[in-house]
């Protein structure tokens, strides 16, 4: 199985939702970010992680809101941001950062 850092280390971009089980919020971008994976299938990864069950990657960017929306390529931080955002959103920032 893949780790956090192992996954975000990829050339291709990788977009992370952040998220708890126990968000109202985090259950309202559900639909969207399932939309946005679709959009970007084959051109970057999107994954979400669970806060509550990996804490350490959550610890490690220090996710003090969910969602939280953050996109990384080669282990580094290309963007980042808290709160929802609408699908159209979420792609144009996406796809600044295809290569």
């Amino acid at each position: 199985m893949e780790t956090f850092n192992q996954l975000i280390q990829s050339a291709q971009p990788v977009l992370v939702d952040f998220y708890a089980d126990w968000c109202g919020p985090c259950k309202a971008m559900d639909p969207v970010i399932k939309a946005v994976a679709g959009v970007l299938s084959g051109k970057a990864r999107v994954v979400r992680v669970n806060i509550d069950t990996n804490q350490t990657a959550s610890r490690n960017y220090q996710i003090t809101a969910v969602p939280t929306l953050m996109l990384f390529r080669n282990g580094k931080v290309l963007w980042r941001h808290p709160g929802l955002l609408d699908k159209v959103s979420i792609l144009k920032v996406v796809e600044q950062h295809l290569v």
